[in-house]
Order: structure tokens, then sequence, then C-alpha cells
């Protein structure tokens, strides 16, 4: 076969398969109708969190356990024996604060994690925009495209973006990815299974202990648990005087 009439040929096939994944769709759009518009779905939302710490119970960590066997964050497994806990990722942990630094200051255990700010700092720095903010205003990033400059974890004033320096070989939660090393990463509101009406990890197993501390909302909504807090002044957020609109609000901070 000449080089033409090959072209000719391989130019015929690829039209008839462009026309034929054109029918599959056509014919798919007329049985279910159109997809929806996720985007849309999504501008009505506004995902914010609050953490009621009266609620939360001392020592307890189910909620930050449960969040690394749902998204497999890396922490090394020798760590407590060794003392090798640096390279251990935190989407969620539990730190304790003290009002002022005077000595002899109340102290008091504070969950902490992304506060999926509506002027996020570390998207704003991306040099490859890696880090982006989805239309309900939850904060990702994109693995596939960071490069592991680590601005973002500078830019963060709140110490929640942690960088993956190793492989993680544990692999609890087989329907989610494993961690990629090389990369930024930090918590995403469980987004996988928000986009399927479930609720975080984290949440579930707060509900689970009893103590029903962490809840989810939409700040779009004046009815929403989390928007009712706000509006009767019984909630406050990390470090509002930066100007970063923190979407996870504390009661009994």
């Amino acid at each position: 076969m000449k080089r033409r009439e090959f072209l000719v040929a391989f130019g015929g096939t690829v039209l008839a398969g462009g026309a034929c994944a054109v029918g599959v769709k056509l014919l798919t759009d007329l049985k279910y109708g159109p997809p929806p518009d996720r985007s849309e779905v999504l501008a009505k939302l506004k995902r914010g969190m609050l953490i009621d710490l009266t609620k939360c119970e001392e020592g307890c960590t189910d909620c930050v356990e449960e969040c690394r066997r749902e998204n497999n964050v890396y922490r090394n497994p020798e760590g407590e024996k060794t003392g090798e806990t640096q390279w251990d990722i935190h989407w969620i942990r539990k730190v304790t604060v003290r009002r002022g630094s005077a000595e002899g200051q109340p102290e008091r255990e504070v969950l902490v994690l992304c506060n999926h700010c509506e002027n996020p700092p570390c998207a704003q720095v991306c040099p490859v925009q890696a880090t982006y903010q989805r239309e309900d205003g939850v904060v990702i990033v994109d693995h596939h495209r960071c490069i592991g400059c680590r601005y973002c974890m500078v830019a963060c004033p709140y110490s929640v973006r942690f960088f993956n320096y190793r492989e993680n070989d544990e692999w609890p939660n087989r329907k989610r990815p494993k961690r990629s090393h090389g990369v930024a990463e930090s918590c995403t509101l469980c987004v996988h299974k928000l986009d399927t009406g479930q609720e975080p990890a984290c949440v579930v197993a707060c509900r689970k202990k009893g103590c029903d501390a962490i809840t989810v909302g939409n700040l779009n909504d004046p009815e929403d648990p989390i928007s009712t807090a706000i509006a009767k002044g019984g909630a406050t957020r990390l470090r509002e005087d930066l100007g970063t609109e923190p979407k996870v609000y504390y009661r009994g901070l």
C-alpha cells in the first residue's frame, strides 16, 4: 500500500471512530439526558466546618485515625518506637494551644486542619496552579501538576500543609489511591465522599465516638447549623486578622 493510500485509509478509520463516539454520546444523552453541570451544583455550595471543642473528648484521636485510613495518609509505622515522626503527614491533628504567651495561661486541645480559606494564600503562590479552589470553596492539590516546590507550605499561615517525602507502604483503603511522594497535600474535606452525598471520615468517626463535635455544612444556607452558630455569634476562626477568610469555625475556642 502506498503512503497516500495508507493515510486515506487511516483517516477514514479515525473519522469513522469519531462518528461512532459521537453517536454513542448522542444515544446516551437521549436515554439518560445530558450530564448534569457539576460546576453549577458546586457553585450553590460553600463548604464549611464547625468544630465544637466543648464536645471534643480530651485525648481522643478517632477522627485523626479514621482520616488516615480513609485517605491513606502516610505515617511511619515505626515512628513511635524510633522517634522518627518528622515524615508523618497530618491532614487533621490535635495540638495544645495556650491563650497568651505567659506561663500559667489555660491550655486547650484544638483540632487543626486545612481551613479552606476563601482567599487561600497557598493557591495564590503556586507557580503551576496545582493548588486551586473548587466552586464550593474546597481547596485541592492536583498531584499531577504539583512540582514539589513547597511554596504553598511557606505561604500557609496555619501550618496545615505537608510534603510527602516518602512513599506510603501502607494502603488501608484500596478504594482510594496511595498518596504520592514528592508532592504537597492537606485535608480535602473528603470531597470524594461529599460529592456522593456522604460525610467526611472525621465527622463519621466523631459521631461513632458519641461526641458529634465536627460538622460540615453549607455556609450559603442560612438554615445550616454552621450558619446559625455564626449568626448567633457562637463561632470563631483562627487568625481572622490575616484576611484569609477561613471556613473552619470553632465553638469554645
